[in-house]
């Protein structure tokens, strides 16, 4: 499963991007996709303190979402 963001930075609330964060549990749920994304968006987070997650979302690999 892959969490997409949308991302903003802060001084530039316009400007904005998306982020993907590939989870190593391959086979799990969407369910479990989306326990386990909390923690994965904080830590993301807290190594990226100049943007802000606006939305996300878990999304089966190998699925081309054309928006968030």
């Amino acid at each position: 499963m892959i969490i997409l963001m949308a991302i903003c930075l802060l001084s530039s609330p316009g400007e904005c991007r998306e982020e993907r964060i590939s989870l190593s549990y391959e086979a799990s749920s969407p369910m479990a996709c989306l326990v386990h994304s909390q923690s994965a968006i904080a830590t993301w987070q807290a190594s990226h303190p100049l943007w802000r997650v606006g939305r996300w979302r878990c999304v089966a690999r190998g699925s081309v979402p054309t928006e968030l």
